[in-house]
């Protein structure tokens, strides 16, 4: 009796073993991956990181997925600012993972990696985080989306009211990788078109912790403006030193060419009042920005309002779910190239970014905000840090689609 009930036991437990792996499988063939990758540990922790996991997440509830019958699961990785790491992660979640969408990806090196094996693999790449202007330009990919903002789109709006207001002779403290020659090049171009010079520029590490050597290389030049082609922990290190310095009582103008609300969090309004820079993204902006930041506030690492970049997340995984709920989840796990097309084929809408439309070379378009940094005594209170300067229409905030060069482009 004793054989009997093990063997009965023993057969219903593989019986019972082998139920969750077809389960496993029918909901794997019904379930929309997501994968975080970004800056979990590091330099652009603050700016994209865990804040970009939680507004997923958010887009996810808000879409209402689960009501919709699709599973959707997010997974996050640190690629550490390295392309090696971050072609390495984006391959095994493929690879073994089964992921559908790479979202965010900021630090342009590693996103032009992770690009090429999107494209190699026939999955979707949604960028928020990378700046670098090509990939929409010489390395799009009918696999990307660009979507929250670009060196392009820096530099003509930072450096445009830089060089209006007179700052018209430039030395840049540029971070030494893809992104910073990306918006110095960009920048320099403004410049110049506008009868401006730039005067000389040094290639910072990155990242780098010292900048006083290149800063006595700017004052050198005598520039009227430095511009600062780095972010995150870069752009506020340099800004703490240049004020150290004494640059800006000197007259000497400070062109933060990326910076964002977690920046000035980190600097303080007596460090960083006075200061422009370009979002399309403020947490404070309107009550459709409020009403997201609400929701997703109490997720937030140190309820720290969400940056553009963690906004734009939260944009780009609506819009997709949009498109999979339209597509079904199986043809939209299929075909990332197809998912693409359809994604570009509708406009795109939701509380955080507002309106946009996503061009053939896969550059969402959506406006841009000139803001000031406003002064301690401006402030009503907190995270309340910014003064709309100027908005650049959708239509004119990036580069023309006729001059990035891209491929998908018919001439």
């Amino acid at each position: 009796m004793t054989e009997i009930n093990r063997r009965t036991l023993l057969g219903g437990a593989a019986a019972f073993g082998a139920l969750p792996t077809w389960q496993a499988r029918a909901q794997a063939q019904n379930t929309i991956r997501i994968g975080v990758l970004n800056d979990q540990s590091g330099l652009y922790r603050d700016t994209t990181g865990p804040g970009s996991v939680a507004c997923a997440r958010q887009a996810v509830a808000d879409f209402g997925a689960q009501a919709r019958g699709i599973n959707v699961e997010i997974i996050a990785g640190d690629h550490q600012n390295r392309p090696d790491v971050g072609s390495n992660i984006a391959r095994q979640w493929i690879d073994r993972d089964g992921v559908d969408v790479i979202l965010d990806v900021p630090t342009s090196s590693v996103a032009l990696a992770i690009n090429t094996v999107t494209r190699e693999k026939n999955k979707v790449f949604i960028n928020s985080g990378a700046a670098t202007s090509d990939l929409t330009g010489s390395q799009c990919s009918p696999n990307t989306i660009h979507w929250t903002y670009d060196t392009y789109m820096l530099a003509k709006s930072t450096g445009g009211a830089m060089v209006r207001a007179g700052g018209d002779s430039w030395f840049f403290l540029t971070a030494d990788y893809a992104f910073g020659h990306a918006l110095e090049r960009d920048t320099s171009n403004f410049v110049r078109a506008a009868g401006g010079r730039v005067l000389g520029g040094a290639r910072t590490p990155f990242p780098s912790t010292d900048f006083s050597s290149f800063l006595v290389q700017a004052q050198a030049s005598r520039a009227k403006v430095i511009g600062l082609a780095n972010a995150g922990g870069d752009t506020i290190n340099a800004i703490k030193q240049a004020a150290e310095f004494g640059l800006t009582r000197r007259g000497v103008k400070l062109a933060a060419l990326l910076m964002f609300i977690s920046d000035v969090h980190s600097l303080g309004l007596e460090t960083a009042q006075g200061l422009v820079c370009t979002e399309t993204f403020y947490w404070d902006l309107n009550d459709q920005t409020r009403r997201f930041t609400q929701r997703v506030l109490p997720q937030m690492p140190g309820q720290f309002r969400p940056t553009m970049n963690q906004a734009g997340c939260y944009s780009a995984v609506m819009h997709y779910l949009k498109t999979v709920a339209d597509m079904g989840v199986a043809q939209a796990k299929a075909s990332g190239v197809e998912t693409v097309n359809r994604m570009k084929a509708r406009p795109t809408e939701d509380e955080a970014m507002g309106q946009g439309t996503i061009r053939a070379d896969g550059r969402r378009t959506q406006p841009s905000y000139l803001f000031e940094v406003k002064s301690p005594r401006e402030s009503r209170g907190a995270w309340d840090y910014y003064k709309l300067l100027q908005t650049t229409p959708a239509e004119e905030a990036f580069r023309p689609i006729a001059d990035g060069g891209c491929a998908l482009v018919r001439s």
